[in-house]
């Protein structure tokens, strides 16, 4: 009998795990997979209706494509806040499955995240296709940074979700107040509008939030008209490593009693 290495073990348990949480997730009846990806298309409407009603047509159109700089807003902070959902209770909804010990529980998350970033590729895909029938101009201004902002943003859901996820594992209460702290982030993540249209006293508020900053990475680099001297990189950098580090620390210490509970 040969004997698989650790990382052919890891593939194979996240090959598993990726299959299980996709099947669960498009299997959770019509309605439920419609608003799947129904959500974001429904959320941009709903804000491009309330800019128009409360500036007017005129005020409504600017240099850019309002509904596009909403669609790529959207889709990153959807993904953001499904990746801490799903990450939040990785840990709990699956602790039957770490009574074999090729399941590890950060295995959970792993799988949780490839199954977000699968689905975010299908809405991506679905956007591109409905903007091409609206004869829309999706061209971005430069897409390997568009795809290095997904992706870094990926690693900070990724590395924020597994400090809450092990933090929810022992306080259930953390996954409530992830849920209403993820209602704010929306509000003040300059999601729906640029950080340049804001006074500069609130620009120095929001600048502390580091969504901020990718929603801004992402925004300049897919729209022509803007621009991203707002992005602090290093500060971005920061917001990822330290909670991953804190994250990885906690982990390797508590492992052990996740698995016990």
């Amino acid at each position: 009998m040969q004997i698989r290495k650790p990382y052919q073990i890891f593939f194979a348990v996240n090959k598993a795990l990726f299959l299980r949480e996709l099947n669960m997730r498009m299997s959770v009846g019509k309605a439920g997979l419609f608003w799947t990806f129904f959500e974001p298309f429904a959320q941009i409407a709903i804000f491009v209706l309330i800019r128009v009603a409360i500036m007017g047509s005129q005020g409504a159109s600017s240099s850019y494509n309002f509904a596009i700089f909403m669609a790529v807003g959207f889709i990153a902070f959807n993904m953001f806040k499904n990746i801490l959902s799903s990450a939040t209770g990785a840990f709990t909804a699956n602790k039957g499955l770490f009574a074999y010990k090729q399941v590890k529980p950060i295995d959970t998350i792993v799988a949780r995240v490839l199954v977000e970033m699968f689905i975010t590729g299908i809405i991506i895909l679905m956007f591109l296709f409905v903007g091409f029938l609206l004869q829309y101009d999706l061209k971005p201004e430069n897409l390997l940074m568009i795809a290095a902002g997904y992706l870094w943003l990926v690693v900070f859901s990724f590395a924020v979700g597994l400090v809450v996820g092990i933090g929810n594992t022992f306080y259930l209460s953390i996954g409530k107040f992830v849920g209403i702290f993820s209602f704010m982030l929306l509000i003040f993540s300059a999601v729906f509008f640029p950080l340049e249209s804001i006074p500069p006293e609130a620009q120095e508020i929001l600048l502390y939030n580091p969504l901020v900053h990718f929603m801004e990475m992402i925004h300049a680099n897919y729209i022509y008209e803007l621009d991203d001297r707002f992005v602090d990189y290093i500060y971005m950098l920061k917001w990822t490593i330290t909670p991953l580090f804190i994250g990885m620390w906690l982990y390797v210490r508590l492992e052990k009693k996740i698995i016990s509970l």
